[in-house]
């Protein structure tokens, strides 16, 4: 019999069927109190099931409430109520008039870099909250985002979502999700439950399916698709443009060099808002590359001396943490050894690629070292030992660096010596990420990272790269965490728009 005009609860009728999945179905629904449309999902339960796996269904239900509930974010979709309707619990949510990315994609094939750039970044903005409020949405993908008719993207189903502190609903070996968006680390034997990184990792996925039109690693089966996700290299997004690198950024094996919620929000709301699919962030960066350098030679001696993480990131990251700090901040014991990160710059500027016009407010700085970069007006210069220039305006600073050094693995270096190093000469430092990219083309390395100042906590970013001559320029920014995003794109622009000694 049809649920058609059924009142659920005593509330809520039953109006127009708008979705049906595997674990419920979607209804449009009045609710006679209110006198307002809600979305009422009703859970399936297979007549073949056991006492304890519909027992299971029904926590699923409860929990996916519960997770969207802990969540208040534009692009989460809100849950009103959870109530019971015959034995089975049905979430009560806002309903949306929309379609699915999945719909849209079946339609057309596929999305503009532009329009992935909106919709990725209000998804990273979702999962930056998500995971703020503790809670892993476990199952990223186009049939999960609702496209609003009035421009809203929110994201739906926290059906197989997991909070800390809560038991596994997942049997021994039982994989959750849905195959093609599966990152690597939960097809590894010994991986019991998932982090933030697997969210992302489904993003990535998710965005490279809506330029491209199928998931990056599809396979005529579910097992030839899974060893393709654990084993094999992605293939490039041809049709992604300057979202190629936060696409791979995000599709990184390794969870714990993938790119973060944050920066993909960063990035891909700044890109949308701008009309453009310019990325200005590590992302343009990466594609810049940057392989890291040893640091200057003798005057620092001992082994430390052969690397930019313990001489020239000694000094840049101390930079970061004593030499921007202000009265109050700065610690005898500041960062030592707080990241660096690499990017290889082409031999001359005269074989640079076209570089931007120089933003307003901005001018180019000529440093002693003969390059020039694209500065905000108002900044100061400061001497450094060694002769070196830092450019600070308040509690942020800038450096740009040159060095001779011998070549080398920085990413290989920075991992083995991030915890007996970095962290243990750096109070509350943790990795934002550490990855390797390229630098108008030429191979490099990227880190990013916090850490805690004597009154607040810290952000740097590092970029080196290396010219064709073995000349390795480092740029290196750190300001206040709560004041990151003003200060970032100085970064970025100094990055974008350096100009390299002929």
């Amino acid at each position: 019999m049809s649920d058609l005009g059924r009142l659920i609860a005593n509330r809520y009728r039953l109006v127009e069927r708008v979705g049906r999945g595997g674990m419920g179905t979607v209804w449009r629904a009045e609710d006679e109190l209110l006198g307002r449309h809600v979305a009422v999902k009703k859970l399936h339960v297979p007549p073949h099931l056991h006492d304890d796996e519909v027992q299971r269904l029904h926590e699923r239900t409860r929990r996916e409430a519960r997770s969207a509930a802990r969540i208040t974010h534009p692009n989460v979709i809100v849950v009103h109520d959870v109530v019971d309707d015959e034995g089975l619990p049905c979430i009560v949510m806002e309903y949306i008039p929309s379609v699915t990315l999945s719909d849209v994609l079946k339609r057309q094939g596929t999305l503009s870099p532009a329009e992935a750039a909106r919709i990725g970044g209000a998804m990273a903005a979702a999962l930056r909250a998500a995971h703020a409020a503790g809670v892993l949405h476990r199952d990223i993908k186009p049939a999960n985002v609702l496209l609003g008719n009035d421009g809203r993207i929110v994201l739906t189903d926290f059906g197989i979502a997991v909070e800390p502190g809560t038991p596994s609903l997942t049997k021994t070996g039982e994989l959750v999700g849905s195959i093609h968006y599966l990152a690597p680390e939960r097809l590894r034997t010994g991986i019991a439950e998932p982090g933030p990184a697997c969210d992302l990792w489904a993003l990535g996925a998710t965005l490279y399916q809506a330029v491209q039109g199928s998931p990056p690693f599809h396979r005529d089966t579910p097992i030839e698709t899974a060893y393709a996700i654990a084993t094999e290299e992605c293939p490039r997004a041809s049709n992604a443009g300057h979202l190629t690198p936060v696409i791979e950024g995000l599709l990184v094996k390794e969870p714990g060099e993938r790119m973060d919620a944050h920066e993909v929000e960063r990035l891909l709301s700044r890109a949308a808002a701008t009309g453009t699919v310019t990325l200005e962030s590590p992302t343009r960066l990466e594609q810049a590359g940057s392989l890291a350098a040893p640091a200057h030679g003798g005057t620092r001696g001992r082994r430390r001396a052969l690397w930019i993480v313990s001489t020239v990131v000694v000094a840049a990251t101390v930079a970061g943490g004593a030499l921007w700090l202000g009265p109050g901040d700065a610690s005898p014991s500041a960062p030592s050894e707080a990241g660096t990160s690499s990017r290889s710059a082409p031999p001359s500027a005269s074989s640079s690629p076209s570089l931007p016009p120089l933003p307003r407010g901005y001018h180019l700085e000529q440093t002693a070292q003969g390059i020039s970069v694209p500065l905000p007006d108002g900044w100061t210069s400061k001497n450094m030992p060694g002769g070196e220039v830092a450019y600070i305006s308040g509690l942020a600073g800038l450096r740009i660096n040159v060095v001779q050094f011998a070549g080398g693995d920085p990413l290989r270096h920075w991992r083995e010596t991030e915890e007996a190093q970095t962290r243990r000469d750096n109070p509350g430092y943790e990795r934002v990420r550490m990855d390797r990219t390229t630098f108008r083309g030429r191979p490099a390395g990227y880190w990013e990272f916090t850490f805690q100042g004597r009154v607040r906590e810290y952000r740097a970013v590092e970029l080196a790269f290396s010219g064709i001559d073995g000349t390795q320029y480092v740029i290196y920014l750190s300001a206040p965490n709560d004041q990151w995003n003003r200060y970032r794109p100085v970064f970025d622009n100094a990055a974008e728009g350096i100009r390299l000694r002929a």
